[in-house]
């Protein structure tokens, strides 16, 4: 009975002594196929547009973007209202404005641009609805979104940005 107790425990440390060794030259291999494909990708990005802190700056001439007001204040309403806020611009610059991307701060904030070029000193509109569906407090809640604007500016990013203050309506459900 002992050494049938001593065979068993000796099979599973030959398993286990066995597994590690197999192990660890799997995870040496697995190593090295890693270090093989991080040295190839990591010269990768210096070649790439993106990794430059001037990929965000489109290609061509850049010009100027003017804002009469960049923070628009809503007020206070009740949740599950929309509001729409329209913001207006001149290119203030000597080059056509490209308008490449407007972007909320989150999928409550949308904003809508103009997709042409926008020639020097002519304005246009940047149109931004705020659905306050779900953002509500009995107390209020304070709200502020961003809408970031990529351009052929300098900066590459303009920011507007769209506040309030949010109401649940009495006896609604949190």
């Amino acid at each position: 009975m002992r050494s049938f107790k001593m065979l068993i425990a000796f099979g599973a440390f030959a398993t286990l002594a066995f597994t590690a060794c197999n192990s660890g030259s799997s995870t040496k291999d697995a190593a090295r196929e890693s270090l093989a494909t991080t040295n190839t990708t990591t010269t990768t990005p210096a070649t790439t547009p993106t990794a430059t802190p001037e990929a965000n700056i489109p290609a061509g001439p850049l010009t100027t973007i003017s804002f009469p007001e960049t923070i628009h204040d809503f007020g206070e309403i009740q949740e599950g209202e929309k509001v729409v806020h329209e913001y207006s611009f001149t290119n203030t610059g000597s080059h056509p404005l490209v308008i490449s991307n407007a972007k909320g701060s989150c999928g409550c904030t949308v904003p809508e641009w103009p997709r042409e070029p926008i020639p020097p000193g002519e304005s246009g509109v940047i149109k931004v609805q705020y659905d306050s569906k779900g953002k509500g407090q009995p107390e209020g809640r304070a709200e502020s979104k961003r809408v970031t604007l990529t351009a052929n500016t300098d900066p590459a990013n303009s920011y507007l940005t769209i506040k309030g203050k949010v109401f649940k309506p009495a006896g609604a459900e949190s």
